[in-house]
């Protein structure tokens, strides 16, 4: 792979990245909750892309076996969404995004298994010290238990996604795979409410500010996003694309800090947990690239 290649891929992840922090400040903003609010947005968000992928002239033909995986995949990101957003709904944005930093904590077990490789005995240690610092935020903020719980399974999911990801972007182009993943996540959450009797015409939004967010969040900060995260992992790895999305969180945290006023200003207690954990996420790739180094 040539070093332009891979240096491109990761400006890209970035861009993407900075993209996705504004992310929870919408689902913060948006007065829907969870469930209605991933529904709506994969529905904006399929839509986009099938207007895209006509304009392209995109052949959706695929094998049974790839639906199949896509129909896991996407059932898993809607659930991962659907957890984020209620973490965010049930705490705030702040201690949601701190806790998904724990998902690169997560992708470092998931991979061995994947991947067939090792796991390392540092990986281990690095992530007890990324479970201390959550319980050190929950020791000052323990108002926020269930969020602080809904968020660590959306990071876990957030992870499993990633790895599922990383066996098939090879294999399919990556406007073919979001398309197919975020339908079937859609149509998964349709089966939800149906089951439920809530599917009607109250899953949509009535404020027109909600419907101008929703309209943003599906397009701008998904559906380009997706698409483009799917397509720079057929040349990084999982691990690389779930580190540098430990970003989020402090694009997140910044820009809830000063647009959403009060709700977001947190102890200092807090903060030093997030840097704690952030910096053992990176301590992690760090330790990963100067092992890769000693074994070539």
């Amino acid at each position: 792979m040539h070093p332009n290649s891979t240096t491109n891929s990761q400006l890209r992840l970035h861009f993407i990245v900075f993209i996705w922090g504004f992310t929870a400040i919408l689902g913060n903003l948006i007065s829907q909750q969870a469930i209605p609010l991933v529904w709506n947005r994969i529905l904006i968000t399929i839509l986009s892309l099938l207007i895209y992928l006509w304009i392209k002239k995109t052949r959706f033909k695929i094998d049974l076996r790839a639906l199949g995986i896509f129909a896991v995949a996407g059932t898993i990101i809607a659930a991962h969404w659907i957890t984020f957003f209620h973490a965010i709904k049930i705490s705030n944005v702040s201690v949601t995004l701190v806790c998904m930093s724990s998902g690169a904590f997560f992708a470092s077990l998931l991979e061995p298994i994947f991947f067939k490789r090792k796991l390392h005995f540092f990986e281990v240690i690095l992530g007890l010290i990324v479970i201390a610092a959550i319980a050190l935020i929950f020791s000052v903020e323990s108002g926020y238990l269930w969020g602080i719980l809904t968020a660590l399974l959306s990071a876990f999911l957030s992870a499993l996604f990633s790895v599922i990801n990383g066996k098939i972007v090879h294999k399919y182009d990556s406007e073919i795979i979001t398309f197919y993943e975020l339908s079937m996540g859609w149509l998964a959450i349709s089966i939800l409410l149906l089951f439920t009797g809530s599917l009607n015409f109250g899953l949509f939004p009535i404020s027109k500010s909600d419907w101008i967010y929703l309209i943003i969040l599906g397009s701008v900060c998904t559906a380009y996003p997706f698409v483009e995260s799917v397509r720079v992992m057929k040349q990084l790895s999982p691990f690389t694309v779930i580190l540098t999305i430990t970003l989020e969180p402090v694009y997140g945290i910044i820009l809830a800090y000063f647009l959403l006023g009060d709700s977001e200003r947190m102890t200092p207690t807090f903060y030093i947990g997030a840097i704690v954990i952030i910096a053992t996420i990176f301590l992690n790739a760090w330790m990963k690239k100067r092992l890769k180094a000693q074994t070539v």
